[in-house]
């Protein structure tokens, strides 16, 4: 059985291993560096003896290789001595994406109640954290969150790592411990605890607590985990929290970034709040208020214009010609631009005007929507080109064909009011 060493000594980046067996692609070392990819952290990348490494998986038991390279090309056999190179970039990134999700839980702990972790995911550009929580986390959280989670990253906690049994992992106070999405941190019976400050964190020159942050020696966070991970939180550097989602009941996913990809985040947005200033004549701090006015004032104008169609559409509907049946005086005509909903309260007003007491108004509407009309811009707005007249001078088949078309020919939608 081999086991990655890549978690107990996530600084090695080149290493030399025996080769213990080759199936195709496929190669088990004595040892190995290589992390394989579990609990949401991506496989290690890298060569060996030259070879890409395309992935690198646990399985049975053994740390399995597999090489991006045709099986028949491969000269490895059992008892060679082979050397490993890991990606520095890409493990540095996993590490420092790591820890930051524990930094990011940590945080969690201080602003949620009842939490629970259901588990996280490591991509090229952003991490994703799936908390439990008593109450769903909104957007003020994700402010407070990206907030703590940077005071920890500045306040340069230390990390460590230690392996206790499983009954010992599971008394540690506060750890958080979810078997099945943590499966990488259990072997043999033994648990590897992972802790983000602590009493070596506390010292002379800490500074004052800011929003929730530790003013004493209690870790930040304590979790079984079997990733990689940086020696301190200063190592993270800036942490973006990008957005949130709701995956599944009681759970909320906060998805973040590190590394250039939050540095780019971080500058899109304040060039964002700037040109919002700018366009808005405000500062950046003010944009809320003045944001507020302009709704307040969208709202204002989108009433008004409202009234005034109305008024418009009941005036056209008073223009209407009106005619005597059967007793009653119904004004009976087509209303264009207007949608049939839009008509209801002028048309009510209409009528109400032609009761008794009073007015002049009709005792019923009939009105239609202009489809004609419509028809007709809409296809001048396609470009298309109107069918040509026919002659008036036609044959007995042309008028038999016109008068089947008019027959097919749909009316305009009528809307009746009484």
């Amino acid at each position: 059985m081999t086991v990655s060493r890549a978690p107990a000594e996530p600084t090695v980046r080149e290493f030399e291993a025996t080769v213990e067996s080759v199936d195709g692609r496929a190669v088990v070392l004595d040892e190995t560096y290589f992390y394989p990819e579990s609990g949401g952290q991506p496989a290690d990348r890298g060569t060996l003896d030259g070879h890409l490494v395309d992935d690198v998986v646990e399985r049975d038991g053994a740390v399995v290789h597999a090489l991006d390279a045709d099986p028949g090309a491969l000269s490895l056999a059992p008892g060679d001595v082979v050397t490993g190179v890991i990606d520095d970039a890409f493990r540095t990134y996993c590490a420092r994406a790591h820890t930051a999700s524990h930094v990011l839980y940590g945080a969690a702990r201080r602003i949620a109640d009842d939490l629970g972790y259901a588990g996280f995911d490591i991509s090229e550009t952003k991490v994703r954290v799936d908390l439990t929580t008593a109450e769903p986390l909104d957007d003020d959280d994700l402010i407070k969150l990206e907030r703590l989670a940077n005071r920890a990253v500045w306040d340069s906690l230390p990390v460590s790592w230690e392996t206790h049994s499983a009954e010992e992992a599971r008394e540690v106070d506060g750890i958080a411990f979810n078997a099945k999405t943590e499966e990488g941190a259990m072997s043999d019976g033994a648990v590897r605890v992972v802790t983000v400050g602590g009493a070596s964190a506390a010292g002379d020159g800490a500074a004052p607590a800011v929003d929730g942050a530790e003013t004493d020696a209690d870790p930040w966070d304590v979790a079984a985990c079997g990733g990689t991970h940086v020696s301190n939180t200063g190592e993270i550097g800036p942490v973006a929290v990008l957005e949130r989602s709701n995956p599944g009941e009681g759970v909320t996913r906060v998805e973040f970034a590190v590394g250039p990809t939050a540095i780019d985040e971080i500058g899109a947005v304040h060039a964002a709040a700037l040109d919002a200033a700018t366009t808005l004549d405000a500062r950046v701090g003010d944009l809320p208020d003045a944001v507020a006015r302009l709704r307040g004032e969208t709202d204002r104008l989108e009433a008004d214009l409202r009234d005034a169609r109305e008024e418009l559409l009941a005036a056209r509907l008073r223009d209407l010609p009106t005619a005597e049946v059967d007793g009653a005086r119904w004004a009976i005509g087509t209303v264009d631009d207007a949608d049939p909903n839009e008509l209801r309260e002028p048309a009510g007003e209409a009528l109400a005007a032609g009761k008794p007491d009073a007015g002049d108004g009709p005792d019923a509407l009939a009105s239609s929507a202009g489809v004609g009309a419509a028809a007709r811009r809409s296809r001048r707005a396609a470009g298309s080109t109107p069918t040509p007249r026919r002659s008036r001078r036609g044959s007995a088949s042309d008028d038999r064909e016109a008068r089947s078309r008019g027959a097919r020919r749909r009316p305009p939608i009528a809307h009746f009011f009484r």
